[in-house]
């Protein structure tokens, strides 16, 4: 709102001669701010047109087909809920999302864990902590395809690198391919080498969003290392903690690549995640090509991820308001 001076007004009390203060609306947004907001809508629009077309109408079309009994080469019929009644019975189903459980319970907070310890550490004055920051990063931008082939290969129980090295130390050699446990265990360990740069990039970004005059306030205070990083360091982190906490979460409910490299879901389906049982259910050319259960099982993985989602949210929401 802007001020200007009022006139004189005859006959007030203090006999016209005193000039008062007028409040006047601020005027509508100029031309300029217009064509600056639609110059954002058309560069927006071609995102907006990509993702329409790559993700929300193919979640569309996913949650129609998964009502119908629908095979790769056959015609479509509408079975109505029977797709969803057969994943509640469905013993494969309730073993990949255990797998899927496992999976992120030893991918998820370790990770964030190990990301943050080397963030603290990376953070600090270190020679050639660039350096050290970019080899930690670099499996991230690596495929996860490459990824996987590269851990089958470390992991081969016959020739692999790492049963090589444990044999010459007298530790034994697992079968890693050969053993379920052994198996996801070793897709465990390869998703933690790829992803725990991603966990120490955020939180660096998020320790030098901390003021240094909060630490210094704390030392003067008598605070010890350990006590300003538990009661000022890691509060302050919060925000980028709920930002890995989802994507994470996001993420091990939607890994297919890595674990379809290394053991296609093997052995047997001990390996096999909610992703990959859904991709063997519609499209392998073993299994029974049935795209309409498999639709079902991806509605499915859908839902799960969104009520994760609208926890976390709804969680953090309530902290930052009881904070405030």
């Amino acid at each position: 709102m802007t001020v200007t001076e009022a006139k004189p007004i005859a006959g007030s009390p203090n006999g016209g001669s005193t000039r008062g203060i007028r409040w006047r609306a601020p005027k509508r947004r100029s031309s300029m701010t217009r064509a600056t907001s639609a110059a954002a809508g058309i560069f927006l629009v071609p995102n907006l047109v990509l993702m329409g077309i790559f993700t929300i109408l193919p979640l569309i079309y996913a949650f129609i087909i998964s009502f119908q009994k629908l095979n790769s080469l056959g015609g479509s019929q509408y079975v109505g809920g029977d797709n969803y009644v057969k994943l509640v019975t469905d013993p494969v189903f309730w073993q990949s999302m255990a797998n899927t459980g496992v999976f992120t319970l030893f991918t998820v907070p370790v990770g964030m864990a190990i990301g943050l310890a080397i963030a603290v550490l990376l953070n600090g004055v270190l020679p050639g902590r660039n350096l050290y920051r970019s080899i930690i990063f670099l499996p991230l931008v690596v495929s996860g395809v490459a990824t996987g082939v590269l851990g089958a290969w470390m992991f081969d129980q016959n020739n692999g690198f790492i049963n090589r090295f444990l044999s010459s130390t007298g530790l034994g050699a697992p079968e890693w391919q050969s053993n379920g446990p052994f198996a996801l265990m070793s897709i465990i360990l390869v998703t933690l080498w790829q992803r725990v740069g991603f966990d120490m990039l955020i939180y660096l970004a998020g320790l030098q969003g901390v003021d240094p005059a909060v630490q210094e306030a704390a030392t003067v205070d008598g605070a010890s290392n350990w006590q300003r990083f538990r009661y000022v360091t890691l509060p302050l982190l919060g925000p980028s903690t709920f930002f890995l906490l989802i994507m994470n979460l996001i993420y091990s409910f939607q890994v297919f690549d890595t674990v379809w490299a290394m053991t296609r879901g093997g052995p047997g389906y001990s390996t096999t995640t909610v992703v990959s049982y859904a991709y063997r259910l519609s499209f392998d050319e073993h299994g029974p090509q049935a795209l309409g259960y498999g639709a079902a099982v991806g509605v499915a993985i859908y839902l799960i991820t969104l009520a994760f989602t609208a926890v976390q949210w709804r969680f953090s929401r309530s902290r930052d308001q009881t904070d405030a």
